[in-house]
C-alpha cells in the first residue's frame, strides 16, 4: 500500500524556512537531495525551474525517470514507458508508469491544462458531466465518447475505472474530505494524485501547474511555452497603478453576498491588474475557503463607492443587464459603479481555465484603463 510521507518540523523552523524561501522566490517544496531521493542511492541530474509555484517540485534522474514532490509530502516517481520500477524504491513513493493514457480527471480545474498540452487523449474518465464543461474540447470529447463520465470525485465508479485500466486518478484538494475514496482507489491499484494548485498564493503559480502535467506527458517544452506566454501578458501591462477600486461578488437568492477573501488569488489578480480590492481584511487567513458570505448591508458599506463591480457568474449563473442586478437588491441602484455603468460579469469558464491567468489579469486591467473595452475581452462582459 502506498502511503504519504509525513514530515514533522518545529514551528520555529517552519516559519524560518518559509520566510527564507518566500524572500528568495523559490518553491516551498524542497528538491530531492541524496537523503530524500525516491530510490536509495539516487541523485538528481537536474531540477525543474519554477517562477511562482510553491506547492510542487520536479527532479530529473538518469534514464528519463522523474520525481514529482508535492508540498503535502507525497512523492510520485514517473517511470518511462518500457522501463521497470527501479529496485530500492522507497515505500512511500507512488509509481506513475508511462504512458499515462487512461487518466480519471476529477480535478476540473486541471482539464484546461491537459487541453492546452494537446493531452485530452490521455484522459479517459471525467468527474464532471459533458454539460458541466465550459472547455469546448472537453465537452466535445465527452459527447463523442472519447472521455467517459465515471462519477464525481467522492462517488467514482470503481468498477468502471478498474476494468478500464485507469492508470491515474487526478483529484483536487476536496479528496482530503473523502479519505475512504482515496483508500478505495488505491486498493484497486489506481494511484491518486492530488492537484494542489488551489493552494498557490500567486495566480501565475496556479498556471505554472501546467508544468507538472507536462512532466507526466513528456511535454515540458510545450508547458514552458504556454506558461511563459501568460507571464508575458502580465509583464506587458503598461499601467499598473490605476487608482481604481474593485469589488468582486455574487448575490445569492437569500440576498446575502459572496465575496472573495482578502489575499485570495482573485484579489491578487485585481492587484496585478492595477486595481485595489475593496475588502482589505475579510476572511480568516487560516481558513482554506476562498470566499466569505456577508449581508448586503455590509457589502453596501464597503463596495458602494467602488469604481468597478465585477459580478461572479460561476456561483448563481451569469447576468446580462443592470436591471437584473438591481432586481436582486434595491440597494444596488445606489452603487457608484451602477450609476456610471461600470459593472461587468465574468464568463462561466473563468475557473475552469487556469491556463489563462495572464489573459484574465489583462482583461481586468483593460476595464480599469479603457472606456471602449467591451469588444476586446475574453473573460468579462459589460452589463447592458
Amino acid at each position: 500500500m502506498r502511503r504519504k510521507k509525513i514530515f514533522s518540523l518545529t514551528a520555529i523552523v517552519c516559519i524560518a524556512v518559509a520566510a527564507a524561501l518566500l524572500l528568495s522566490g523559490c518553491s516551498l517544496v524542497k528538491h530531492e537531495g541524496a537523503g530524500t531521493s525516491p530510490v536509495k542511492g539516487w541523485k538528481p541530474e537536474s531540477h525543474m525551474k519554477l517562477k511562482y509555484a510553491e506547492q510542487f517540485a520536479v527532479d530529473y534522474y538518469k534514464g528519463g525517470y522523474k520525481c514529482i514532490k508535492l508540498h503535502d509530502g507525497s512523492q510520485f516517481l514517473v517511470v518511462p514507458e518500457g522501463k521497470k520500477v527501479p529496485k530500492g524504491l522507497k515505500k512511500d513513493v507512488v509509481v506513475l508508469q508511462q504512458p499515462l493514457d487512461h487518466i480519471y480527471l476529477a480535478a476540473t480545474a486541471s482539464m484546461c491544462l491537459f487541453d492546452k498540452l494537446d493531452g485530452l487523449d490521455n484522459i479517459k474518465y471525467s468527474g464532471a458531466q459533458a454539460e458541466d464543461w465550459y472547455i469546448q474540447n472537453a465537452r466535445t470529447a465527452m459527447e463523442q465518447g472519447r472521455i467517459t463520465y465515471a462519477g464525481k470525485y467522492d462517488q467514482p465508479d470503481y468498477e468502471m475505472l478498474a476494468s478500464g485500466q485507469c492508470d491515474l486518478a487526478i483529484e483536487n484538494t476536496m479528496i482530503n474530505h473523502a479519505p475512504d475514496v482515496k483508500k478505495k482507489l488505491e486498493e484497486f491499484n489506481i494511484p491518486v494524485f492530488t492537484d494542489q494548485a488551489s493552494l498557490e498564493k500567486e495566480p501565475l503559480g496556479r498556471t505554472e501547474w501546467i508544468k507538472v502535467y507536462g512532466a507526466m506527458l513528456n511535454k515540458e517544452d510545450q508547458a514552458d511555452k504556454i506558461f511563459n506566454d501568460q507571464v508575458k501578458k502580465v509583464k506587458n501591462i503598461k499601467k499598473r497603478d490605476t487608482g481604481k477600486t474593485v469589488a468582486f461578488f455574487t448575490i445569492l437568492p437569500s440576498g446575502q453576498v459572496v465575496v472573495r477573501k482578502s489575499g485570495d488569488y482573485v484579489s491578487r489578480m485585481i492587484e496585478m491588474a492595477g486595481g485595489e480590492y475593496v475588502f482589505r481584511n475579510i476572511g480568516d487567513p487560516d481558513d482554506a475557503r476562498a470566499t466569505v458570505t456577508i449581508d448586503m448591508e455590509e457589502f453596501y458599506k464597503k463596495a458602494k463607492d467602488a469604481d468597478v463591480l465585477i459580478y461572479n457568474s460561476t456561483i448563481e449563473g451569469p447576468i446580462d443587464s443592470m436591471d437584473q442586478l438591481k432586481a436582486m437588491s434595491p440597494l444596488m441602484k445606489n452603487f457608484k459603479a451602477v450609476k456610471t455603468g461600470n459593472v461587468w460579469c465574468t464568463g462561466q469558464n473563468m475557473y475552469q481555465d487556469t491556463t489563462s491567468v495572464g489573459q484574465m489579469v489583462l482583461d481586468i486591467n483593460t476595464i480599469l484603463t479603457s472606456e471602449t473595452a467591451s469588444d476586446s475581452l475574453t473573460y468579462l462582459k459589460k452589463l447592458s
